[in-house]
This record gives C-alpha cells, sequence and structure tokens, in this order.
C-alpha cells in the first residue's frame, strides 16, 4: 500500500492498524522524520516527491491524499501503460477528482481499457488541518480484471 503525500500519518495510522504493509512517501524531510519516528519499523518512509515517484514493479495500491500541486503528474504515473496498479483511493481538490472521472480525462484513451475511474465521497473541509480554501473528492481507479 502507498501513502502518497503521507504528511504526519493521517492515513497511515489507520492503514498500519489495518494489517497493510505501507510505504509512506513524504517529500518534506521534517515530516519523514516524523513519521519514522512515530511508526518505527513497522512503516517503509521514502524521501521523494509525488511526481518523480518511482512505482513498485509488482501489484500495488494507493491511498493517499496528495500535495494538490502534485495531482496531474501524480495520476499520469499511475495509469501510465506498464502501472501495476491494482486500486487507488486518492483524495484530491473537487475539481480535478472530476476531471479524471470524466470522459475527458488526460490520456483517458490509451488506459479506461484497463482502468476504471469513479467519484467516491466528498471530503470536507474541516477534516484537514490547515483547511484548504478548495472542496475535496475522493477519486477511485481500479484496474479491471
Amino acid at each position: 500500500m502507498l501513502d502518497v503525500g503521507a504528511g504526519h500519518g493521517a492515513l497511515t495510522a489507520p492503514l498500519l492498524a489495518s494489517g497493510a504493509r505501507v510505504i509512506a512517501v513524504e517529500v518534506h524531510p521534517g515530516r519523514a522524520a516524523h513519521l519514522r519516528r512515530r511508526f518505527g519499523r513497522d512503516l517503509t518512509v521514502v524521501e521523494a516527491d509525488a511526481r518523480d515517484l518511482r512505482l513498485p514493479r509488482r501489484p500495488f495500491h494507493v491511498v493517499a491524499n496528495p500535495p494538490f500541486a502534485a495531482t496531474s503528474d501524480l495520476l499520469r504515473r499511475l495509469v501510465h501503460h506498464g502501472s501495476r496498479i491494482e486500486q487507488a483511493h486518492l483524495v484530491l481538490q473537487t475539481q480535478a477528482a472530476r476531471r479524471w472521472a470524466g470522459t475527458d480525462a488526460p490520456g483517458a484513451r490509451r488506459w479506461r481499457g484497463s482502468l476504471t475511474a469513479e467519484l467516491g465521497p466528498a471530503v470536507p473541509r474541516a477534516a484537514f488541518r490547515p483547511r484548504p480554501r478548495v472542496d475535496s473528492r475522493v477519486l477511485v481507479l481500479r484496474r479491471r480484471h
């Protein structure tokens, strides 16, 4: 399980508690160090920018609240031909989630044969610290089998 943009571990903690093997991706050195202290050996922390992330070579899942500025680059990597993604639940700016779930998603003709994209629940601004200026929504990607 990849947690991209792990921050202080708001998503990481419940993922680990569920028994998942988690790789937290965090670009900020201070937050990465905090994750290592908080979760110890239970968590693998990778210091990398979501836009430059090297994806696993074997099938993987993503649960993430990536930085909004990295959304398009990250999604292009996740849906790229050869990606082994099985499923992703991504908390994104509502506008971006709608775009990627819609028929006019970037590169949709190339990846819609192997992946589906749909809108999940809205995430209230109050769920974030600091509170963002925009609404958020979950985008769900699933591999077609």
